[in-house]
């Protein structure tokens, strides 16, 4: 049975090295391969006969070194220091400035070989523990990457060097050397690795905005039932299931809980992305990371730690980033020929100059070291992640949980917005407007609360609460009783009488009163018709309108009666409408719009999931069913989500959008930089400060999404 395994990999230093893992992984056979070299993380299905130990060997060979996600490696502070990046291009910047002064100087001492070759062997040591590990494993198992092309550049100038240093005669001038040249490429290099690094954590900008509202401390409450009551200080982590814990104005609420006592008013921004207060009072649900403004709270814990939905949200954000769009899978492809054509390329390039145009075994090799440089596929590996990331960010700072990059791309792509009604058009809080029985009240109504426990519909939680406290009658008794998705609750009593609650046609009445929803019945005897009344929702009119302007086709399917589906159709401007359907009819509707283009089905029960499985792009309402929401690729959390809708429509075609550009450019700049590199008007100093220039446009132009202002942005 295939396992998901995720991996923490240190040694990383581009997106070209986790192309190049992920071709590796895909080629041993492994599927869903998502390697993300920003946060270190190997994503994988394991296969039959793998274990996460052969996962990380795999790895390893290729120069990294890997974990299981979570587990403690166990560096030393040296360790941690030797491998530091920004320590890596502090000491070969010490030793590479001087190499790069004896071309400004005529001090004796820096022309010296022999001191030459002492400065610049540091340096050549550090671009091996940067770059030459991960080239030598990307070549021992038939892949290639970024870190091959600078091994092969700098290592190419400083064997030169030491070949033409150790043929040279006593008494002959110096030869031209390019240790400089060497040590300056891996030091400009790691300064690129840098700048590159910190500029993506803008990138995780959303996910670092999720993580530092989770609260480390909350006030318990020791002896709730007692006068002795006190508050003690504990980390968030400690708290479990059924503690009671104190919130007093101002500060961050650390878990998910139902209010016990008091009232307040609280900030949920940073969680749904809405800026009005919400007002809470007691039986009211609140969420770990939102803020009591005004108020005070005291709060029994129903999730805490993992469970909460803040670190729900931010492990599926995190895992999200690694989901890959087709547009980035196209690229990975790309790069995983890139690196044996610019290798061509330079090896033409030496060859051309040295035999053809007559230049010097010297000049000729730096031209071809430039193409190495120059090409390095980095620009074009961060094009996709880095929109990604912000994309995935922005929205999840506006409360749409996005379930990766590949969300997104479908989602632009989408040309049908298909709704469930119940719970997504309108509130799907039911209060029962009228309830006309035959038989006793009370018996009647514990029968409807004892059987509508069984169901999820909105319907039975509406029944459930109004009579789910109430005593079955003494003279039934069940022997089994199923939910039948779509329909309704059956039970049969151990006298083999069938009960049904649900729909006409299911609980078998055919001369139901068409004004009433849902109706129990005794073998098919009429029992009780309840009449249910429900509220649209307040943005549904205006979002349906916003999709239109769009251009996107708006559908209603439900399995609600069809004069219900109609009215509420009319009410919010939706011309095509599907009511009374069964979850496989829903399914089955949804293939046959597919036929015209992409569809997303927004829904929030369990009878959705089926169709939003089906659909190319899955939206839940944030208060849905678990399996709904599960089964969802997006997840719409404030308070009113089908304006989320547009705010999500536009924000994944300017993600896709970016991507284009991002990828057009580091196609243009290789296009233009390598036949500068050949032609000598780019030196190899040039060529690396130009690749470290190109993958900041790609970063930046990526960070312009946090900046673009969609409809519907607070």
């Amino acid at each position: 049975m295939s396992e998901k395994t995720v991996l923490d990999v240190r040694g990383m230093t581009c997106s070209s090295c986790a192309s190049g893992i992920s071709r590796h992984l895909e080629k041993m056979g492994l599927h869903d391969v998502n390697v993300h070299f920003d946060s270190g993380e190997v994503e994988a299905t394991l296969p039959t006969g793998w274990s996460a130990e052969r996962l990380c060997k795999e790895i390893d060979r290729l120069g990294y070194t890997s974990s299981l996600k979570g587990e403690d490696s166990n560096p030393g502070k040296w360790e941690l220091l030797t491998t530091s990046l920004g320590f890596r291009f502090l000491i070969s910047t010490v030793f590479s400035i001087p190499l790069l002064l004896h071309m400004v100087f005529p001090w004796t001492i820096l022309h010296d070989p022999l001191v030459q070759f002492i400065l610049c062997l540091p340096v050549m040591f550090i671009g091996w523990q940067h770059f030459g590990r991960s080239a030598l494993g990307a070549i021992r198992s038939g892949t290639s990457n970024m870190d091959v092309l600078i091994s092969l550049g700098s290592g190419s100038a400083f064997i030169y060097s030491c070949i033409e240093w150790s043929m040279m005669h006593k008494d002959a001038a110096p030869p031209h050397l390019y240790f400089e040249t060497a040590a300056t490429i891996i030091t400009l290099l790691l300064l690129g690795n840098l700048i590159e690094r910190r500029s993506l954590k803008s990138t995780q900008a959303g996910l670092e905005a999720l993580v530092r509202i989770q609260p480390d401390k909350a006030q318990r409450i020791v002896d709730p039932m007692t006068d002795r009551e006190r508050t003690e200080t504990v980390d968030s982590s400690q708290l479990r299931t059924n503690d009671l814990i104190l919130i007093p104005t101002g500060t961050r609420i650390p878990a998910d809980g139902l209010v016990y006592e008091g009232s307040a008013d609280i900030d949920t921004s940073l969680m749904t992305g809405e800026s009005v207060l919400r007002s809470v009072v007691v039986n009211d649900t609140v969420l770990s990371g939102t803020v009591v403004s005004d108020g005070y709270l005291k709060i029994i814990v129903q999730h805490a730690g993992s469970e909460t939905a803040l670190s729900r949200m931010i492990d599926t954000v995190r895992s999200s980033a690694l989901r890959k769009p087709a547009i980035q899978r196209s690229g990975d492809r790309l790069s995983a020929v890139f690196v044996p054509v610019v290798i061509g390329l330079a090896l033409i390039t030496f060859c051309l100059n040295y035999w053809m145009l007559d230049y010097d075994a010297g000049e000729s090799l730096l031209r071809s070291v430039a193409v190495l440089v120059i090409s390095c596929p980095c620009a074009m590996g961060l094009a996709t992640p880095t929109a990604v990331s912000v994309g995935i960010g922005k929205a999840a700072r506006q409360g749409i949980l996005v379930k990766g990059g590949d969300t997104l791309e479908r989602m632009s792509q989408v040309r049908t917005v298909v709704f469930d009604k119940t719970g997504t058009l309108t509130e799907g809080r039911m209060s029962i407007d009228q309830l006309h029985y035959w038989g006793e009240e009370k018996s009647i109504q514990g029968l409807i609360g004892t059987l509508e426990q069984y169901s999820t519909h909105p319907y039975a939680q509406a029944l459930t609460t109004a009579y789910g406290n109430l005593p079955l009658p003494a003279d039934i008794r069940f022997r089994d009783i199923r939910e039948v998705k779509g329909k309704g609750v059956e039970a049969y009593s151990t006298d083999e009488r069938c009960y049904r609650i649900g729909s006409a046609v299911f609980a078998g009445g055919s001369k139901a009163d068409p004004a009433y929803q849902v109706f129990l019945s005794c073998d098919g005897t009429i029992l009780a018709s309840i009449r249910f009344s429900d509220t649209i929702r307040e943005e549904a009119a205006h979002s349906i309108g916003q999709l239109k302007a769009l251009g996107l086709n708006v559908v209603m399917l439900s399995g609600d009666r069809l004069e219900h589906c109609l009215d509420i159709a009319k009410k919010t401007g939706i011309t095509e409408v599907h009511g009374e359907k069964l979850p496989e009819e829903k399914a089955a509707i949804i293939k046959k719009l597919q036929e015209a283009g992409p569809v997303a089905m927004v829904g929030d029960g369990i009878n959705d999931s089926a169709a939003m499985a089906i659909a190319d792009v899955g939206i839940a309402m944030g208060k849905g069913t678990s399996i709904a929401i599960k089964t969802a690729e997006v997840v719409l959390m404030n308070s009113q989500p089908l304006n989320s809708l547009t705010v999500l429509r536009l924000l994944s075609i300017d993600t896709l959008r970016t991507i284009r550009q991002n990828l057009g450019w580091a196609l243009a700049y290789n296009l233009v930089a390598i036949p500068m590199a050949a032609t000598g008007m780019l030196s190899p100093l040039l060529a690396s400060l130009s690749m470290a220039f190109s993958d900041v446009v790609v970063i930046g132009n990526s960070l312009r999404l946090h900046l673009r202002k969609n409809q519907g942005d607070s």
